[in-house]
């Protein structure tokens, strides 16, 4: 094995070589991060082919097959549940389920609580839809309570986006948070429900830093202005998901079927081992419980109630869900890349003496994987990129301190904050809120970035407190 000092320069250089080839030169990610991994790989003395083992000596992965290991590895549920995640959205998404959902919640607090309303609105769609889709299905309703209350749409659409945003990099069934987790080992049953739980307060620090933020004017950029203007004319390009004549599901279904994948995450986990292993209430809800089962469950009902029942033939309703393949697809190979350059990273070496250096500085692991994350998601502005390669290079750390199932959630958590903040112009997400509220760049940087760098902060330091007080096991 080469030198420690070694290892870690070939390490930082091939993170160097990923941003620069994704952010410099534009390459794709899941292909930018394929290839840096062979040249990590061949840099830190991997063998081309794999050795076998020789008596006391283990087998020796080569580049390639340690490449297809970590891919392999990581996809092993990962797809399963982002392809399920992204057709029950698509479903919501498109049965017209986020109109009434954030009109119920206006109706319960009244008009003078319109702001929120939506909050607590787009908190709740954000666990199945993913960040940008969710935030496009929700611009109308935007439009429509600010044009009714005279205001801008910033007043209500930023707090909305800083919720969204914080719940799609640490919720799962999001392709970022899933695919950390599996990297790490972390349970999604305790990922889920720790990150709920954090996303409560956050909901808060979104309204009421949105609301500080918006205490001054901004501008409205004038293509936002004209569309704005001429929302709920003929003229409007504004338009929702529904067919001619259909009619919006009941916001008590939307909200049911969005709670029903996650109450029953929660009876496997939570319930389950309060039942004796192998008998027959363990084994039922154990498997009740499986983040997979529980989102078939959730999408045979939403076919029903919102696909079937509603009028939808089944030949629609398979068009909807084949619809939410393409854009997941792109998002799991990503996932699994990363997963391979973690794998690389643990095979070469790279990893333990990352893990070394970190321990010799005395920072917490927690910390160091929310400020890695943080510093990749500046660099290249995917929070999906972000989360797996900091799993991927923590991994032997967090192997080396043994954590249990909680704190191993926590830190995959942590890793999910950590790609929340310091969102700007090399961030999709950055553009699609500032062009639909009508911030100029200028504007965006003094509200969209602040917000999330707030959220994600708020985040990390809620589930570090977490991480503290909760005894290990």
């Amino acid at each position: 094995m080469l030198p420690l000092p070694i290892l870690i320069l070939i390490g930082l250089a091939g993170l160097g070589l990923l941003l620069l080839l994704i952010i410099r030169f534009k390459m794709q990610a899941f292909y930018a991060l394929i290839l840096v991994s062979i040249i990590v790989g061949l840099a830190a003395g991997l063998p081309l082919t794999t050795i076998p083992a020789d008596g006391d000596v283990p087998e020796k992965l080569g580049v390639i097959q340690a490449i297809i290991a970590g891919v392999g590895g990581t996809l092993g549920s990962v797809a399963v549940l982002v392809a399920l995640g992204s057709m029950l959205g698509k479903i919501i998404e498109l049965s017209g389920g986020a109109d009434s959902l954030a009109g119920r919640f206006t109706g319960w607090l009244g008009p003078k609580r319109v702001g929120i309303a939506l909050v607590i609105a787009a908190g709740i769609l954000a666990i199945p839809v993913f960040f940008d889709a969710g935030f496009i299905i929700l611009i109308p309703i935007i439009f429509a309570f600010s044009k009714v209350a005279g205001l801008s749409p910033v007043k209500f659409g930023l707090p909305i986006a800083g919720i969204m945003l914080a719940v799609h990099v640490a919720v799962p069934p999001h392709p970022g948070i899933v695919g950390g987790s599996a990297i790490l080992g972390a349970d999604i049953g305790w990922v889920t429900i720790l990150s709920l739980g954090v996303s409560v307060p956050l909901a808060v620090i979104a309204y009421l830093v949105g609301k500080w933020l918006n205490r001054r004017e901004y501008a409205m950029i004038e293509a936002t202005k004209e569309m704005f203007d001429t929302f709920g004319t003929e003229k409007s390009s504004v338009k929702a998901g529904l067919g001619a004549g259909e009619k919006a599901p009941g916001a008590g279904t939307v909200l049911g079927l969005i709670l029903l994948p996650l109450v029953l995450i929660m009876l496997g986990t939570a319930v389950a081992p309060a039942f004796e292993k192998g008998s027959f209430w363990n084994g039922l809800l154990t498997m009740v419980g499986q983040p997979i089962f529980a989102l078939m469950v959730a999408i045979a009902a939403a076919m029903y109630f919102l696909g079937i029942r509603r009028g939808w033939t089944p030949a629609h309703l398979g068009e909807v869900m084949e619809s939410a393949l393409p854009s997941a697809a792109v998002i799991i190979l990503v996932t699994g890349a990363g997963g391979a350059f973690g794998r690389i990273l643990t095979e070469t070496g790279i990893g333990g003496a990352v893990a070394n250096t970190l321990a010799s500085t005395g920072m917490p692991l927690i910390l160091a994987a929310f400020l890695i994350s943080q510093i990749m998601r500046a660099a290249q502005g995917s929070a999906t990129v972000a989360i797996v390669t900091t799993a991927g290079l923590l991994l032997p750390a967090a192997t080396a301190l043994g954590l249990d199932t909680i704190h191993t959630a926590l830190l995959a958590i942590a890793i999910g904050y950590g790609s929340l903040g310091l969102s700007h112009v090399n961030d999709s997400g950055f553009w699609v809120v500032t062009r639909y509220l009508g911030l100029s760049v200028k504007d965006g940087l003094r509200t969209w970035t602040p917000l999330t760098t707030v959220l994600g902060v708020s985040g990390f330091l809620i589930t570090w407190l977490l991480y503290a007080v909760i005894p290990v096991s």
